[in-house]
């Protein structure tokens, strides 16, 4: 009966509620007469008064919209509604009785039938909404049941930390749904202790064993989107001794821009345990080359571009270009990006260009600077997994040596202002070829930086005479920083699939660390460090204190609501596995060469003063090393890299794939 009710037209649907509602008037009103006169043929007596009754409550119903709110999911505010129906239409029976006397309508009828007419309206529906999600007497009344009897109401029963009015919105979004089923409340507030909210019982953390053996909470979501993120830390180390899983609402700034709704629960941030509060930005330094200017940004479908385009969008410059060689890349970018601005008033005149193109193509990537006339470039296009580079040493050095190298003179040439690299804290004493081409890419916008004027490299790809020098007018700065949290090549989505499927976890050695930042925090920090150069600086964000990658698994493991297999727990969920170390993988990083640094006007931003080389040497440096990549001499390759890049050594032997797979096929030739 339940399904076919559900599965039945919207129309038919209102259509049984317009006559339930109708029955509903007659019988309050009949109850009415009865408890006041005492008579049961009121029909027959007072029969226009019945008429007047249901022509003046079912319209006010209908107009109130009673009949177009979802009947499962019915809240407050159709409480308010069948108030103000059942007001209104009392109020008109009762003017009724005044005009026409007490023969047509005794006078205190209305009232009695405004008293008997709203319970009936309001529980009956809750009642149905009730049976239609599949509740039963127990689920409405527990209190006055056992838990033997058992529960049959949907959803997860969670707990909500947070009695504020974040807490209470979650809890308000979590009763219209069926996945969550808000229990309790959790919050460290003295006076709101044993308090309650539309029946949830606030309890204190010191309590969390008796909240769970009352209210049989299986999960808890944070509901503090304002709450700095050393806060939301120190929560989240008290909570996850207690074993379950921990979930959380979006942040106030995802909210705010739209980009999520406070329904949307997620797994909890793990850089609310690695991460520290973030310095609040800049304004100044955010808005004085994006704002009301033509930005392009390389590499914009990848984790860092993507954002920084995000970022960009809400600075409101008047252009943004997206370049990205992947189709589905950019596609992705371009949705979230249009969907963002239909939600941001301010940004609705700005446009979006996605533009298809690779940055080893120099054509292109002039052809796209100088037709939308881009004033500020953010290069964060680049091959950043480890091994896969070590895997494709040719392809790697192509496209983040070369690459930058094409588009900062795609940049000189259309006389870009200002240009971004967004480089790696693997450039830095570098033992794979990933952070080898990355140190590469830095020195060659170090060494344009010095340059008032140079010849093109590779002239004949940009269609310009060999020789010709270009006057360098275009500031060039680079921003290192370590590993982002949640990145397309961070361990934070391995180790969660991994999680999921019930492990093991995979940690190539047990004492290797990473720095980590969050992605919002390191995209704002490279707009800012950008603003401040002045020409040729290396810029290194604060990246706090390196994480040890196993006892980040062993927190992500207990923050799913699981524990850690080891000797000392064999019953354990989720086992760690030890692979080894990967080809080129370091066991700690470093984010400078020397010890030379210097502070800026930014707290997280220090200035890292590195040694250059010429632009004619390292012209020379590119040749060779072009070379020998193009003809698969890759131990000539990484003597080239050991001599050029400050530090370099190798830490693996040479696993590229065309260094072993030599088959020497014949290669036809071309017909004629």
């Amino acid at each position: 009966m339940r399904q076919l009710l559900l599965s039945l037209p919207r129309p038919r649907k209102r259509l049984l509620g317009l006559l339930f509602d109708t029955a509903a008037i007659f019988v309050c009103l009949w109850l009415a007469f009865y408890i006041r006169l005492g008579i049961t043929d009121s029909f027959s007596l007072y029969a226009t008064a019945y008429v007047t009754a249901l022509m003046v409550t079912l319209p006010f119903l209908v107009r109130l919209g009673l009949y177009r709110a979802v009947l499962r999911y019915i809240g407050s505010d159709s409480i308010i509604t069948i108030f103000k129906a059942c007001t209104y239409a009392t109020g008109c029976l009762m003017l009724v009785g005044f005009v026409f006397g007490q023969g047509y309508l005794p006078r205190s009828i209305p009232f009695i039938y405004w008293l008997l007419l709203l319970p009936v309206m309001t529980i009956s529906r809750y009642l149905m909404r009730s049976w239609l999600l599949g509740q039963t007497i127990v689920d409405i009344f527990p209190e006055f049941f056992s838990h033997k009897f058992g529960r049959s109401i949907q959803g997860i029963p969670v707990a909500i930390y947070g009695a504020g009015v974040a807490g209470v919105q979650l809890m308000a979004a979590l009763d219209k749904g069926l996945e969550y089923r808000p229990v309790a409340f959790l919050d460290d507030k003295k006076d709101n202790s044993g308090r309650s909210i539309q029946g949830r019982k606030i309890y204190r953390p010191k309590h969390f064993q008796q909240m769970v053996q009352e209210t049989g909470t299986q999960e808890i979501l944070l509901a503090i989107p304002s709450a700095g993120r050393a806060r939301r830390r120190e929560i989240v180390q008290t909570l996850e001794q207690y074993g379950l899983p921990i979930r959380t609402i979006p942040a106030m700034a995802d909210l705010a821009s739209g980009r999520m709704k406070m329904q949307e629960i997620q797994q909890v941030d793990i850089g609310d345990v690695l991460g520290r509060d973030e310095v609040a930005p800049r304004e100044d330094l955010l808005e004085k080359y994006i704002a009301d200017k033509v930005v392009m940004v390389t590499g914009a479908g990848g984790s860092i571009g993507s954002e920084l385009c995000r970022q960009i969008l809400q600075l409101q410059p008047s252009y943004l270009v997206l370049y990205e060689h992947s189709e589905f890349n950019l596609y992705s970018i371009e949705q979230d990006l249009l969907k963002m601005q239909n939600k941001l008033e301010a940004c609705r005149s700005m446009k979006i260009a996605a533009v298809l193109g690779s940055v080893n193509n120099p054509s292109r990537l002039i052809e796209t600077m100088s037709r939308f006339g881009v004033e500020t470039v953010y290069h964060a296009a680049a091959y950043k997994h480890v091994p896969m580079v070590e895997q494709n040493i040719e392809e790697g050095l192509r496209n983040n040596t070369l690459g930058t190298l094409y588009t900062a003179q795609a940049a000189l040439i259309t006389h870009v202002e200002r240009f971004v690299l967004i480089s790696t804290d693997k450039a830095v004493r570098p033992t794979n070829v990933m952070g080898a081409s990355k140190r590469l890419a830095e020195m060659v916008l170090q060494a344009m930086a010095d340059e008032k004027e140079l010849p093109i490299y590779h002239a004949e790809r940009f269609d310009l005479p060999k020789g010709r020098k270009i006057p360098v007018n275009t500031c060039f700065s680079m921003v290192r920083f370590g590993n982002v949290l949640g990145s397309s090549g961070s361990v934070i989505p391995l180790f969660r699939e991994q999680i999921r499927t019930g492990g093991p976890i995979t940690v190539t050695h047990p004492d290797i660390n990473r720095y980590f930042m969050t992605i919002p925090e390191a995209a704002l920090l490279v707009i800012q460090a950008g603003a401040m150069a002045q020409g040729g600086e290396v810029f290194v964000l604060d990246m706090g204190k390196p994480v040890k990658i196993t006892n980040l698994a062993k927190r992500m493991i207990t923050l799913s609501g699981l524990t850690v297999r080891d000797e000392d727990n064999p019953d354990g969920d989720i086992e760690i596995a030890f692979t080894g170390l990967r080809p080129g993988e370091k066991l700690y990083e470093e984010l400078l060469i020397g010890d030379d640094i210097a502070g800026t006007s930014h707290p997280k931003i220090s200035m890292a003063m590195e040694g250059k080389i010429s632009w004619d040497k390292l012209s020379e440096v590119l040749d060779r090393t072009g070379e020998a990549a193009k003809n698969g001499s890759f131990v000539e390759l990484r003597e080239l890299l050991s001599v050029a890049v400050n530090g370099f050594q190798p830490s693996s032997d040479i696993v590229d794939w065309m260094y072993f797979c030599d088959t020497n096929i014949e290669v036809l030739e071309p017909l004629h």
